[in-house]
Protein backbone atom coordinates (compact mmCIF):
# COMPACT_ATOMS: atom_id res chain seq x y z
CA UNK A 1 0.00 0.00 0.00
CA UNK A 2 1.02 3.35 -1.16
CA UNK A 3 1.26 6.33 2.10
CA UNK A 4 2.29 8.44 -0.36
CA UNK A 5 1.86 9.32 -3.56
CA UNK A 6 2.36 12.60 -5.77
CA UNK A 7 1.64 13.65 -9.31
CA UNK A 8 3.60 16.26 -11.05
CA UNK A 9 4.41 18.06 -8.01
CA UNK A 10 5.60 21.31 -9.01
CA UNK A 11 6.92 24.53 -6.41
CA UNK A 12 8.30 27.85 -7.75
CA UNK A 13 9.07 30.89 -6.38
CA UNK A 14 9.37 34.10 -8.36
CA UNK A 15 10.29 31.77 -11.65
CA UNK A 16 12.73 29.94 -10.48
CA UNK A 17 10.95 26.34 -10.29
CA UNK A 18 12.77 24.61 -7.09
CA UNK A 19 10.79 21.07 -7.61
CA UNK A 20 9.91 20.57 -11.12
CA UNK A 21 6.84 17.98 -12.03
CA UNK A 22 7.59 15.17 -9.86
CA UNK A 23 5.55 12.29 -9.59
CA UNK A 24 6.42 9.11 -7.23
CA UNK A 25 5.48 6.98 -4.39
CA UNK A 26 6.11 5.71 -1.01
CA UNK A 27 5.17 2.27 0.13
CA UNK A 28 4.14 2.17 3.99
CA UNK A 29 6.89 0.71 5.67
CA UNK A 30 9.64 1.32 4.02
CA UNK A 31 12.52 3.66 4.52
CA UNK A 32 12.47 5.93 1.49
CA UNK A 33 15.06 8.56 0.24
CA UNK A 34 15.90 11.17 -1.91
CA UNK A 35 19.13 11.51 -2.73
CA UNK A 36 20.71 14.65 -3.89
CA UNK A 37 22.73 17.80 -3.88
CA UNK A 38 21.92 20.73 -1.42
CA UNK A 39 19.61 23.00 -3.77
CA UNK A 40 18.13 20.19 -5.23
CA UNK A 41 14.74 20.46 -3.97
CA UNK A 42 14.75 17.93 -1.15
CA UNK A 43 13.46 20.10 1.35
CA UNK A 44 11.11 21.90 -0.84
CA UNK A 45 9.47 18.44 -1.78
CA UNK A 46 9.16 17.62 2.49
CA UNK A 47 7.45 21.00 3.08
CA UNK A 48 4.73 20.81 0.25
CA UNK A 49 3.95 17.09 1.79
CA UNK A 50 3.75 18.04 5.22
CA UNK A 51 1.42 21.29 4.11
CA UNK A 52 4.51 23.77 5.61
CA UNK A 53 4.35 25.33 1.53
CA UNK A 54 1.32 24.98 -1.03
CA UNK A 55 2.26 23.39 -4.08
CA UNK A 56 2.28 25.34 -7.83
CA UNK A 57 1.16 23.00 -9.49
CA UNK A 58 0.27 19.02 -8.91
CA UNK A 59 -1.37 16.80 -6.46
CA UNK A 60 0.16 14.73 -3.68
CA UNK A 61 -1.71 12.71 -0.59
CA UNK A 62 0.04 11.12 2.31
CA UNK A 63 -1.98 8.67 4.13
CA UNK A 64 -4.83 9.08 2.54
CA UNK A 65 -4.89 12.92 3.10
CA UNK A 66 -4.91 15.49 0.06
CA UNK A 67 -1.95 18.08 1.35
CA UNK A 68 -3.73 21.07 0.27
CA UNK A 69 -7.90 20.33 1.21
CA UNK A 70 -7.32 17.96 4.37
CA UNK A 71 -4.08 19.75 6.03
CA UNK A 72 -5.05 19.80 9.29
CA UNK A 73 -5.15 15.12 8.81
CA UNK A 74 -2.02 15.06 7.02
CA UNK A 75 -0.41 17.15 9.85
CA UNK A 76 -2.11 14.30 12.45
CA UNK A 77 -0.58 11.84 10.57
CA UNK A 78 3.26 13.24 9.85
CA UNK A 79 6.31 13.74 12.33
CA UNK A 80 8.94 16.02 11.05
CA UNK A 81 12.72 16.72 11.66
CA UNK A 82 13.97 19.49 9.63
CA UNK A 83 17.80 20.76 9.35
CA UNK A 84 17.13 23.34 11.70
CA UNK A 85 16.82 23.04 15.41
CA UNK A 86 13.33 23.36 16.36
CA UNK A 87 13.35 22.41 20.14
CA UNK A 88 14.15 24.44 22.64
CA UNK A 89 17.18 24.59 24.89
CA UNK A 90 16.49 25.87 27.55
CA UNK A 91 14.14 22.85 28.56
CA UNK A 92 14.81 19.64 29.68
CA UNK A 93 14.50 16.63 26.98
CA UNK A 94 11.76 15.41 29.08
CA UNK A 95 10.16 19.13 29.15
CA UNK A 96 10.37 19.19 25.28
CA UNK A 97 8.34 16.01 24.42
CA UNK A 98 6.08 16.40 26.83
CA UNK A 99 4.98 20.05 25.58
CA UNK A 100 5.17 18.11 21.91
CA UNK A 101 2.74 15.77 22.87
CA UNK A 102 0.11 18.62 24.32
CA UNK A 103 0.23 19.84 21.32
CA UNK A 104 -0.80 17.05 19.83
CA UNK A 105 -3.74 16.89 22.31
CA UNK A 106 -2.07 13.58 24.15
CA UNK A 107 -3.83 13.49 27.79
CA UNK A 108 -1.41 12.76 30.77
CA UNK A 109 -1.06 9.31 30.97
CA UNK A 110 -0.81 8.61 27.36
CA UNK A 111 1.97 11.10 27.64
CA UNK A 112 3.88 9.96 30.44
CA UNK A 113 3.61 6.39 28.58
CA UNK A 114 4.84 7.46 25.27
CA UNK A 115 7.38 9.65 26.50
CA UNK A 116 9.04 6.50 28.29
CA UNK A 117 8.68 4.52 24.74
CA UNK A 118 10.05 7.04 22.47
CA UNK A 119 13.67 8.04 24.98
CA UNK A 120 14.11 4.35 25.19
CA UNK A 121 14.16 3.68 21.55
CA UNK A 122 16.93 6.75 20.68
CA UNK A 123 18.61 5.58 24.37
CA UNK A 124 18.43 9.15 25.75
CA UNK A 125 16.70 7.61 29.68
CA UNK A 126 19.55 8.70 31.25
CA UNK A 127 19.77 12.49 29.74
CA UNK A 128 15.62 13.56 30.53
CA UNK A 129 16.48 15.94 32.99
CA UNK A 130 19.30 17.72 31.21
CA UNK A 131 18.63 20.66 29.95
CA UNK A 132 18.81 20.85 26.15
CA UNK A 133 21.59 23.41 25.72
CA UNK A 134 23.97 20.89 27.70
CA UNK A 135 23.70 18.14 25.22
CA UNK A 136 26.04 16.87 22.20
CA UNK A 137 24.89 17.42 18.94
CA UNK A 138 24.20 13.59 18.70
CA UNK A 139 21.68 13.65 21.70
CA UNK A 140 20.02 16.87 20.31
CA UNK A 141 19.02 15.23 16.97
CA UNK A 142 18.41 12.17 18.88
CA UNK A 143 15.72 14.28 21.10
CA UNK A 144 14.51 15.84 18.34
CA UNK A 145 13.89 12.32 16.69
CA UNK A 146 11.89 11.29 19.48
CA UNK A 147 9.35 14.60 19.36
CA UNK A 148 9.04 13.52 16.04
CA UNK A 149 7.47 10.04 17.45
CA UNK A 150 5.60 11.34 20.02
CA UNK A 151 2.26 11.76 18.42
CA UNK A 152 2.27 7.92 17.26
CA UNK A 153 3.31 9.47 13.55
CA UNK A 154 2.28 7.05 10.04
CA UNK A 155 5.17 9.20 8.27
CA UNK A 156 8.83 10.44 9.65
CA UNK A 157 10.05 12.99 7.36
CA UNK A 158 14.16 13.49 8.59
CA UNK A 159 15.54 16.26 6.40
CA UNK A 160 18.99 15.54 6.48
CA UNK A 161 19.18 13.73 9.64
CA UNK A 162 22.91 13.71 9.96
CA UNK A 163 24.14 16.86 8.38
CA UNK A 164 27.33 18.03 10.61
CA UNK A 165 27.47 15.42 12.52
CA UNK A 166 30.82 13.17 13.26
CA UNK A 167 30.93 9.90 11.77
CA UNK A 168 30.27 7.48 15.13
CA UNK A 169 27.32 9.88 16.19
CA UNK A 170 26.01 9.59 12.65
CA UNK A 171 26.26 6.07 12.47
CA UNK A 172 24.57 5.70 15.81
CA UNK A 173 21.59 8.08 14.22
CA UNK A 174 20.96 5.25 11.17
CA UNK A 175 21.12 2.35 14.02
CA UNK A 176 18.29 4.54 15.75
CA UNK A 177 16.73 5.14 12.18
CA UNK A 178 16.10 1.72 11.26
CA UNK A 179 15.34 0.52 15.25
CA UNK A 180 12.33 3.06 15.13
CA UNK A 181 11.33 2.02 11.78
CA UNK A 182 11.06 -1.71 12.66
CA UNK A 183 9.67 -1.76 16.33
CA UNK A 184 7.25 1.50 15.47
CA UNK A 185 6.68 0.58 12.04
CA UNK A 186 6.86 4.20 11.02
CA UNK A 187 7.32 4.64 7.36
CA UNK A 188 10.51 6.71 6.87
CA UNK A 189 10.89 9.45 4.34
CA UNK A 190 14.52 11.05 4.43
CA UNK A 191 16.82 13.16 2.47
CA UNK A 192 20.37 13.20 2.43
CA UNK A 193 23.48 13.87 0.02
CA UNK A 194 25.34 11.25 1.94
CA UNK A 195 26.30 8.65 -0.32
CA UNK A 196 26.47 5.95 2.47
CA UNK A 197 23.77 7.33 4.40
CA UNK A 198 21.42 6.16 1.36
CA UNK A 199 23.06 2.95 0.75
CA UNK A 200 22.79 1.84 4.70
CA UNK A 201 19.23 2.90 5.40
CA UNK A 202 16.69 3.41 2.14
CA UNK A 203 14.76 0.86 1.22
CA UNK A 204 14.33 2.26 -1.90
CA UNK A 205 16.23 5.95 -3.16
CA UNK A 206 15.02 8.23 -6.01
CA UNK A 207 17.99 10.74 -7.36
CA UNK A 208 16.72 13.85 -7.35
CA UNK A 209 18.87 16.75 -9.41
CA UNK A 210 17.72 20.47 -9.90
CA UNK A 211 13.43 20.13 -9.11
CA UNK A 212 13.38 16.62 -10.74
CA UNK A 213 13.58 13.12 -10.15
CA UNK A 214 15.61 11.06 -12.23
CA UNK A 215 15.30 7.64 -10.97
CA UNK A 216 13.87 5.34 -8.54
CA UNK A 217 14.63 2.34 -7.38
CA UNK A 218 16.36 0.00 -4.92
CA UNK A 219 19.96 0.74 -4.16
CA UNK A 220 21.24 -2.97 -5.26
CA UNK A 221 19.49 -2.01 -8.60
CA UNK A 222 20.25 1.33 -8.99
CA UNK A 223 24.27 -0.05 -8.89
CA UNK A 224 23.48 -3.08 -11.01
CA UNK A 225 22.23 -0.51 -13.30
CA UNK A 226 25.67 0.34 -14.30
CA UNK A 227 27.64 -2.52 -14.23
CA UNK A 228 28.19 -5.21 -11.44
CA UNK A 229 31.86 -4.43 -11.49
CA UNK A 230 33.55 -0.73 -12.61
CA UNK A 231 36.76 -0.59 -14.03
CA UNK A 232 38.84 2.49 -14.24
CA UNK A 233 42.08 3.07 -16.58
CA UNK A 234 44.26 5.97 -17.72
CA UNK A 235 45.72 5.20 -21.57
CA UNK A 236 47.55 7.26 -24.21
CA UNK A 237 44.47 7.91 -26.25
CA UNK A 238 41.47 8.02 -24.44
CA UNK A 239 39.20 8.64 -27.29
CA UNK A 240 40.74 6.36 -29.51
CA UNK A 241 39.89 3.60 -26.62
CA UNK A 242 36.32 4.51 -26.17
CA UNK A 243 35.55 4.02 -29.97
CA UNK A 244 36.66 0.65 -29.57
CA UNK A 245 35.00 -0.07 -26.40
CA UNK A 246 31.99 0.95 -27.19
CA UNK A 247 31.47 -1.85 -29.85
CA UNK A 248 31.73 -4.61 -27.43
CA UNK A 249 28.32 -5.65 -26.71
CA UNK A 250 29.09 -6.87 -22.96
CA UNK A 251 29.87 -3.24 -21.69
CA UNK A 252 27.09 -1.49 -19.56
CA UNK A 253 28.44 2.00 -20.09
CA UNK A 254 31.70 4.07 -20.59
CA UNK A 255 32.13 7.80 -18.60
CA UNK A 256 35.05 9.75 -19.39
CA UNK A 257 36.95 12.21 -17.52
CA UNK A 258 39.82 14.53 -18.21
CA UNK A 259 43.07 11.83 -17.63
CA UNK A 260 40.73 8.33 -17.42
CA UNK A 261 37.59 6.42 -18.00
CA UNK A 262 35.24 4.76 -16.03
CA UNK A 263 33.48 1.33 -17.73
CA UNK A 264 30.83 -1.09 -16.04
CA UNK A 265 31.03 -4.16 -16.80
CA UNK A 266 29.70 -7.31 -15.48
CA UNK A 267 32.11 -9.88 -14.59
CA UNK A 268 34.99 -7.64 -14.42
CA UNK A 269 37.83 -9.47 -13.53
CA UNK A 270 37.26 -11.58 -16.91
CA UNK A 271 37.16 -8.52 -18.65
CA UNK A 272 40.23 -6.93 -17.66
CA UNK A 273 42.82 -9.17 -20.44
CA UNK A 274 40.20 -7.95 -22.84
CA UNK A 275 40.33 -4.41 -22.17
CA UNK A 276 44.09 -4.93 -22.67
CA UNK A 277 44.36 -7.24 -25.50
CA UNK A 278 41.52 -4.60 -27.23
CA UNK A 279 44.05 -1.55 -26.23
CA UNK A 280 47.40 -3.56 -27.75
CA UNK A 281 45.29 -4.28 -30.88
CA UNK A 282 44.28 -0.66 -31.57
CA UNK A 283 48.28 0.84 -29.93
CA UNK A 284 46.98 2.21 -26.69
CA UNK A 285 49.70 1.96 -23.85
CA UNK A 286 47.42 1.00 -20.89
CA UNK A 287 48.89 3.33 -17.69
CA UNK A 288 46.95 1.75 -14.79
CA UNK A 289 43.92 -0.05 -14.51
CA UNK A 290 41.96 -0.98 -11.72
CA UNK A 291 38.72 -2.81 -10.68
CA UNK A 292 36.12 -2.43 -7.96
CA UNK A 293 32.13 -2.89 -7.19
CA UNK A 294 30.12 -0.05 -8.05
CA UNK A 295 28.98 2.92 -5.76
CA UNK A 296 26.23 5.03 -5.36
CA UNK A 297 28.82 8.19 -6.62
CA UNK A 298 29.07 6.12 -9.85
CA UNK A 299 25.01 5.83 -10.04
CA UNK A 300 24.58 9.54 -9.54
CA UNK A 301 27.57 10.14 -11.84
CA UNK A 302 25.86 8.13 -14.44
CA UNK A 303 22.27 9.80 -14.40
CA UNK A 304 23.96 13.44 -13.86
CA UNK A 305 27.14 13.51 -15.16
CA UNK A 306 28.53 14.94 -12.34
CA UNK A 307 29.32 13.96 -8.39
CA UNK A 308 27.40 15.64 -5.95
CA UNK A 309 30.49 17.42 -4.80
CA UNK A 310 30.31 18.88 -8.40
CA UNK A 311 27.17 19.87 -8.08
CA UNK A 312 27.29 22.05 -4.12
CA UNK A 313 30.35 23.80 -5.74
CA UNK A 314 29.34 24.72 -9.33
CA UNK A 315 25.51 25.10 -9.68
CA UNK A 316 25.32 28.96 -8.96
CA UNK A 317 21.87 28.64 -8.02
CA UNK A 318 22.58 26.23 -5.13
CA UNK A 319 22.50 29.23 -1.98
CA UNK A 320 19.51 30.71 -3.32
CA UNK A 321 17.69 27.40 -3.51
CA UNK A 322 18.69 26.60 -0.18
CA UNK A 323 17.71 30.09 1.30
CA UNK A 324 14.59 29.82 -0.58
CA UNK A 325 13.41 26.44 0.83
CA UNK A 326 14.54 27.29 4.30
CA UNK A 327 12.58 30.36 4.50
CA UNK A 328 9.41 28.35 2.24
CA UNK A 329 9.85 30.82 -0.39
Amino acid sequence: MDIIKTENLTKKFNGFTAVDNISFSVKEGEIFGFLGPNGAGKTTTIKMLTTLLNPTNGDAQVSGFDIYKQRNEVRKKVGVVFQDPAIDFNLTGRENLDFHARLYGLESETRKKRIQEVIKLVDLDEKMSIFVKNYSGGMKRRLEIARGLMHYPKVLFLDEPTLGLDAQTRRAIWDYVKKMNKEEGTTIFLTTHYMDEADYLCDRIGIIDQGKILVIDTTTNLKNSIGKDVITLSCSDINKLIKGLEKKSWIKNIKKYDTYITIGVEKGEEKIPEVILLAQKIGIKIKSITIRKPTLDDVFLSYTGRTIRNEEAEHPWKQFARRRERRGG
